[in-house]
């Protein structure tokens, strides 16, 4: 009989967590994730298909996290600026928890067939909680996307929200 082991989606994804910040996307494997959970390889891939999906599991928690947070203050928040430093703070550090796979070329090579879907959906998220502030649809997209792309090329938040203040006021007005 199979021994049963508790959370052990949870546990797999820890572990390939762990591995990922310690040693990169490249060294992380299922065999590697199996043997530090002490479980064999076909174990992991009852519950992930392919590296490629523990890896995007473990990035899909986080995530939710993430916009949790911005969801969370936005709700209490009043002003674009709190909310728009919120999603530009949140968005650094889950770069930075996730440099170890989106600064990896390989990771890269193998993500970039899903990035176009996977991108619009994010950015869709974003611009749920800039919508208040946004007289349309156009608008709060335009200012996630603007949030991504400026965030990740290492912008200052002063310049962003610059920017970002004067469409707001615009799209208002």
């Amino acid at each position: 009989m199979p021994k049963i082991i508790e959370n052990l989606e949870s546990r797999l994804i820890a572990e390939a967590k762990r591995q990922l910040e310690q040693s990169g996307y490249s060294a992380m494997t299922i065999r590697s994730v199996a043997k530090g959970c002490g479980v064999g390889v076909g174990t992991v891939y009852n519950y992930f298909s392919s590296k490629e999906a523990l890896v995007a599991s473990c990035i899909l928690e986080s995530w939710k996290e993430c916009i949790a947070t911005i969801h969370t203050v936005s709700q209490q928040s009043q002003t674009a600026q709190s909310v728009i430093r919120c999603v530009f703070d949140r968005l650094l550090q889950f770069a930075e928890e996730h440099w170890t796979v989106f600064g990896d070329p390989s990771a890269a090579s193998v993500f970039a067939g899903s990035f176009s879907h996977y991108h619009k959906i994010l950015r869709a998220q974003i611009a749920d909680p800039l919508r208040k502030f946004c007289k349309d649809d156009f608008t709060a997209e335009f200012a996630a996307e603007s949030l991504l792309t400026w965030t990740m090329a290492g912008k200052d938040f002063n310049e962003i929200y610059g920017v970002l203040a004067n469409i707001l006021k615009t799209a208002v007005s």
